[in-house]
């Protein structure tokens, strides 16, 4: 099955969209937020390469980058056939301490270079310089792009003023609560890839009455309809888990499509509700 969404195709596993600059991120990924390092995320990583996922997503602050590594090689899957992800950690943010926090995190890795590296969280007076460090790594052809996490409107206009280099990825909370379409439209209107953490809603979307409705519809779980909405949004998103039967299971999302009724039902659910913090409001 092979359908095409706000432009941009939607086919398969190893189906990629364009970042700005050209570089291709698969749509569908696998997040290691909360799997434990060592076998927990060896196992997950290389459960989910076997199954055809290339994209993986981890972040200092996992604490599991070391693991993620060891499951990429212990696959035997090459590391140009992988994008792979990680984030800046608060607490490493300023100039020089992002060059240091992003070379270890290639050495936790074992890789010479990362797909997308995100500044994970916008802290106030520092994001400034911190991107002026991954634009250099960028130039230094160790990051194929440069994101960030979590950067509402304003913060990205912030942050653009004195970019030379636009982000091309803002991963944030996303999924039927809360939907942000002004957020959406914003990074579409300045080609910045829009992608989903917790787009499950960590579980409460198996519970919610209209998705298990459209479920049953479409002969799916209320996981699939949500991954389905998030890529029919143009969305990218990272599903977390490290059951294997999980993650084989939610990659099960290219042999149906929403109908555009459907998609509005779910785009109603929206009750611009947070299930983690405030990109305007935290203190970590």
């Amino acid at each position: 099955m092979s359908t095409t969404i706000l432009n941009k195709p939607i086919t398969n596993l190893q189906g990629t969209w364009k970042l700005a600059n050209g570089h291709e991120m698969p749509y569908l990924g696998l997040g290691v937020w909360k799997a434990k390092d060592g076998e927990e995320v060896i196992n997950a990583v290389k459960w989910a390469l076997e199954a055809g996922y290339r994209h993986i997503d981890t972040a200092k602050a996992y604490d599991n980058e070391e693991g993620v590594g060891k499951g990429i090689k212990e696959s035997g899957i090459s590391r140009e056939e992988l994008f792979l992800t990680s984030k800046l950690w608060n607490s490493d943010q300023g100039y020089e301490s992002t060059l240091k926090a992003f070379d270890n995190t290639l050495k936790r890795l074992d890789t010479d270079y990362l797909d997308l590296y995100l500044i994970h969280w916008p802290v106030e007076g520092k994001y400034k310089d911190t991107w002026r460090a991954m634009e250099k790594r960028y130039k230094d052809g160790k990051i194929k792009a440069i994101g960030v996490s979590n950067f509402l409107e304003h913060q990205l206009k912030d942050l653009m003023q004195d970019a030379e280099i636009n982000p091309m990825v803002d991963q944030l909370e996303f999924h039927p609560w809360l939907v942000q379409k002004d957020l959406q439209d914003f990074c579409a209107t300045h080609n910045i890839q829009y992608q989903a953490w917790s787009p499950l809603m960590q579980g409460k979307a198996f519970k919610n009455e209209t998705l298990k409705k459209l479920g049953e519809k479409y002969d799916k779980s209320p996981a699939h309809i949500v991954l389905r909405w998030d890529l029919q949004n143009g969305v990218v998103t990272i599903p977390k888990s490290t059951s294997q039967d999980h993650i084989i299971s939610n990659a099960k999302v290219f042999d149906f499509e929403l109908s555009d009724e459907d998609m509005q039902t779910i785009n109603k659910l929206d009750k611009h509700e947070r299930i983690g913090p405030d990109p305007d409001n935290f203190d970590f």
